[in-house]
């Protein structure tokens, strides 16, 4: 089948102009030439009859004479502007009366016509009322894009699983999915939850955050929903939950993955309703993006039946995982440069290539989080201007690295092939808390690969 071409009549016709002219034998002229042009047109033959269209049809673009029966084209164009000021309004005058359309274009008007104007001339200047739209489109647009831009805070990475995360980040930041962000403690999951939130619309409203594990079970549910006065011993007032907080914005739920089961239907009923209900009160409706996180292995929360398969699903439209710092140390030299010069403003703190490839050799269990603190204290305890080994933490220099050429020391006398592949296997599973997932991009291999070496070396999580 042909390319079909649209042509720029095709292209002009969505693009509405709204003609107020008593004249009728000027109007059908003038709505002729417009139409010819590809212009959709919508006339009227007095200003009373103008306004109800514009009120009808809301057009862009509106041509009105100035001298009129009636509501005259001044009165027309005040009104539409008291209205929707961004409509641009072209009069038409005679050249008798050229100072009566200088007089409107200080009153508003965007440009005008002098009787008689040729079919060329009106096309021209409708033509440029239209390219101005267009351009203010795009200037908010831009505007909107600069306003909404995603700011990553203290998330510095360049390497590809990092710029991965900060592209999918970009993408769902405008919209209203629901969010989970998992990955282990330290690897910056608040920091993602409050990117999302900054590169939204709702930028300008509260971000809650709340930590699932952190608050005791009989609470929790006061925490998330609040309560009335009476509800229970001790609640002497009325308190609003996190929900309610956040109403407007996004609530962040951290290690929802601690949640009680008993809990997780009330949270999925308000998921899905964006209503709740206080203790001891009534539902209230509420309007709040959830973006949530854990550190758990949902597959086998899931599996053990600790954590609902209805809930999952409805927090995880956008599933967002963090890779911990051993799979990222191409990130290591950089968050090192970023963290010593904002901790030691005003000073000039170097690092030695020694430190600085021990440190990129250490496994970092604790991710960006054991990173900063260990930067943080070096720099405190230490006047000196340049950071040796003999200045990191001895866990760190006494951690045994390879090189980089040589992965695996093999013994003289030779070791079976299967062993070592059984115990990659193992280590990049304990790495990973024995999550399959993790393990297997760890080990850059498909999840059904590592099950498949799973099942064959008969591995098991203890």
């Amino acid at each position: 089948m042909p390319n079909k071409t649209i042509s720029p009549r095709a292209v002009k016709s969505s693009r509405k102009v709204l003609l107020i002219d008593d004249d009728d034998s000027l109007r059908r002229v003038t709505e002729y030439s417009l139409q010819s042009a590809g212009f959709h047109v919508v006339s009227a033959a007095d200003g009373k009859q103008g306004l109800a269209a514009f009120h009808a049809d809301h057009p862009e673009v509106v041509i009105t004479d100035i001298q009129m029966p009636g509501l005259s084209g001044h009165e027309v164009m005040q009104q539409i502007k008291a209205e929707r000021p961004e409509t641009l309004v072209i009069v038409i005058t005679a050249h008798s009366s050229i100072e009566k359309a200088v007089a409107a274009m200080k009153q508003g008007a965007h440009d005008y016509l002098a009787k008689p104007f040729s079919r060329d001339e009106l096309v021209m200047v409708v033509d440029k009322a239209f390219n101005l739209i267009s351009l203010q489109e795009e200037n908010r647009r831009l505007r909107d894009e600069l306003e909404h831009k995603v700011d990553f805070g203290h998330m510095v990475g360049i390497s590809d699983v990092m710029q991965e995360v900060f592209d999918v980040v970009r993408r769902v930041a405008p919209t209203e999915a629901s969010v989970l962000i998992s990955g282990e403690s330290g690897t910056g999951k608040e920091l993602i939850a409050r990117a999302i939130h900054q590169g939204s619309s709702r930028h300008k409203e509260p971000f809650v955050a709340i930590n699932c594990a952190a608050i005791p079970a009989d609470l929790l549910e006061s925490e998330l929903f609040g309560h009335v006065r009476g509800a229970f011993t001790g609640a002497v007032r009325d308190r609003a939950g996190k929900f309610e907080q956040a109403d407007g914005g996004t609530l962040f739920l951290d290690e929802v993955g601690e949640m009680p089961l008993e809990l997780q239907p009330k949270l999925l009923r308000v998921l899905q309703e964006m209503e709740v209900e206080p203790l001891g009160g009534k539902s209230r409706s509420v309007n709040v993006r959830v973006i949530a996180a854990t550190n758990q292995d949902v597959e086998s929360a899931l599996m053990e039946g600790r954590f609902r398969e209805d809930l999952y699903y409805r927090l995880a439209v956008i599933p967002i995982e963090l890779p911990p710092l051993r799979q990222r140390a191409d990130d290591i030299p950089l968050l090192v440069k970023y963290f010593l010069k904002r901790f030691s403003p005003g000073r000039q703190v170097d690092i030695s290539a020694d430190a600085l490839q021990c440190m990129a050799a250490y496994s970092w269990p604790g991710n960006v989080r054991e990173l900063q603190n260990a930067l943080e204290r070096m720099v405190v305890l230490n006047r000196d201007e340049s950071l040796d080994l003999h200045h990191l933490p001895a866990k760190i220099r006494s951690n045994k690295t390879v090189s980089r050429g040589q992965v695996v020391d093999l013994p003289p006398e030779g070791y079976p092939l299967e062993r070592i592949e059984r115990e990659v296997v193992v280590q990049a599973l304990e790495r990973n808390d024995w999550n399959q997932t993790r393990a297997a991009a760890f080990l850059q291999i498909p999840r059904h690969t590592l099950i498949y070496r799973m099942e064959k070396y008969d591995i098991r999580k203890p």
